[in-house]
């Protein structure tokens, strides 16, 4: 009986540190509400952090149900779209990601890249959806035209050029 008792604790601590780990390398800086946003024309929930990312690391597939801006520190920072392409960011560079896209975060150097993420969400949501890898969503009518509706898998299949286009348009 008590071999079978230490195989779930032994499973239990394992998982704790390695949670405990991972947490270690993101730090929340702030976290507050603005009650009347012009971006959203509303309440909004705004995050400040940083993460720290080892060399290799690669981090899951998400998207952000609002906004969020980032700046390297130090390291460099690829991007890779859930429909394709990355692209890579170095100290004193910036980006925003907004409009659902589906991508990741990765370290493809040997020094660990440090980045500051600042999210802007409406109140209620959470800052980051975790998702499989999907493409999409359409950030414009232009990525629905010459087949391009095809490609994506989010936020639904698209039947056909004007299904993709009314999505972009309604945002459902």
């Amino acid at each position: 009986m008590k071999p079978n008792k230490v195989i779930p604790i032994t499973v239990l601590v394992f998982f704790s540190l390695t949670v405990a780990v991972q947490a270690a390398n993101v730090t929340i800086f702030s976290e507050g509400t603005i009650q009347d946003s012009l971006l959203f024309g509303g309440p909004v929930r705004m995050l400040t952090r940083q993460v720290i990312q080892a060399p290799g690391e690669v981090g899951g597939w998400h998207y952000h149900p609002g906004v969020v801006f980032t700046t390297v520190k130090s390291g460099e920072l690829t991007i890779e779209d859930g429909c394709g392409g990355q692209q890579t960011y170095g100290p004193g560079e910036g980006f925003e990601k907004s409009n659902h896209r589906v991508h990741r975060g990765k370290n493809l150097g040997s020094v660990e890249v440090v980045f500051y993420d600042t999210f802007i969400t409406p109140v209620g949501s959470p800052h980051s959806v975790d998702t499989p890898t999907l493409c999409g969503p359409p950030a414009s009518v232009d990525d629905c035209k010459n087949g391009g509706w095809s490609i994506f898998t989010f936020p639904r299949i698209f039947q056909s050029q004007g299904d993709c286009i009314a999505c972009v348009l309604t945002g459902e």
